[in-house]
């Protein structure tokens, strides 16, 4: 059978430890991406790009993000939606403040500055965990949309109080603004999201990502065994941060173009990321993957059946998509808690040993 292990030696340390130790995987792993960065960009269309694929990727990246912080740090956070809100503005007033430079480098200034936005609001992790940390993150995620409404400065002043992403290049290619062509906004989304998805593996591999589940699992026996608890929630938040700033800043400027940030980066959308680990499996980067595309795809099928096959109205269509996403997050907490990670690592090592009998 091709899934297997036999046959597939290892001569060194650095390939018994890879992340695809069996061939199988890492040649599914390469076609992956040669079919995202070869064949995607030229077949992708607007609908295709809006609607699904830079939304999953945007995502992607805040998954990422909010499972360092929940599902290998322990540390629980509802102020997702208001960090994505703090890497938007950040973006925007550096993208009206320093026209010159390149789109790039300012997004992920952006991540920056919410990075340090979360070491912030991360400091009552060292006194406080579990639901009283979940509050106080929720407290921060009503505390930043409160001030980026209440202060005009963040956004310019605009009579309506909304931000409006001008037009930025890349190599003279329009990546933001209305003329950007829907191959070049996947583009740009999929570079960030494998360069952000490549160094989030190597540190949750790493003495970083051991630290984060040391302090996940029992803080008192990690302080005890040399595990600096301020130092590991604090890198926790500001990675997680980073992670979800970038996340929000392309969701800005690539995706939406223009933003409010009641309604773009409101308390739901902290929900939306929670939800999207929930499924896809906590302390599992395939999960923030997999969880993503959940919850970006079933809503677009649910609207295209119900809607565009069944002729539902669209309010009742809505309704019943926000009744089956609960019904599902239920059901998954209950049958798998894991999410479909764990279900997709059962699938494996059936596979790895059929024939026979696990």
């Amino acid at each position: 059978m091709l899934y297997r292990e036999a046959g597939d030696f290892k001569a060194s340390y650095v390939e018994d430890s890879q992340t695809f130790p069996i061939k199988f995987d890492r040649m599914g792993y390469y076609v992956t991406l040669a079919i995202a960065f070869g064949i995607i960009p030229f077949i992708i269309n607007d609908y295709w790009a809006n609607a699904v694929v830079v939304p999953f990727l945007i995502y992607a990246i805040a998954s990422i993000g909010l499972n360092i912080l929940t599902g290998y740090a322990g540390q629980v956070s509802l102020g997702t939606g208001g960090f994505m809100a703090v890497g938007a503005f950040a973006c925007y007033k550096l993208m009206t403040a320093f026209p010159d430079i390149n789109i790039i480098f300012l997004i992920l200034i952006s991540g920056g500055i919410t990075a340090a936005v979360g070491m912030a609001f991360g400091l009552p992790s060292l006194r406080i965990k579990g639901f009283y940390l979940a509050v106080a993150t929720l407290a921060a995620q009503f505390f930043l949309v409160w001030l980026f409404n209440k202060v005009p400065w963040f956004y310019n002043y605009s009579a309506s109080g909304q931000i409006s992403a001008p037009e930025r290049t890349v190599f003279s290619i329009p990546v933001t603004g209305p003329h950007t062509e829907a191959w070049a906004k996947y583009l740009i989304c999929l570079i960030f999201v494998f360069a952000l998805a490549w160094i989030a593996r190597n540190l949750t591999r790493g003495s970083t990502g051991r630290k984060w589940m040391a302090i996940r699992d029992m803080d008192i026996a990690a302080e005890i065994i040399g595990v600096n608890p301020l130092r590991a929630k604090l890198s926790a938040f500001a990675i997680s941060s980073f992670f979800v700033g970038v996340a929000g800043a392309l969701f800005f400027a690539v995706y939406l173009g223009a933003a409010e940030v009641g309604e773009a980066f409101g308390t739901q959308k902290s929900f939306l990321v929670l939800f999207m680990i929930i499924i896809g499996g906590l302390g599992s980067i395939f999960g923030s993957f997999a969880g993503a595309a959940f919850m970006v795809l079933l809503p677009v099928l649910l609207k295209n059946l119900l809607v565009g096959g069944l002729g539902w109205p669209t309010d009742l269509a809505a309704n019943f998509e926000v009744l089956t996403v609960g019904a599902l997050i239920i059901i998954f907490l209950i049958a798998e808690p894991h999410g479909i990670a764990q279900l997709w690592r059962t699938a494996k090592e059936k596979l790895r040993l059929w024939p026979f009998p696990h």
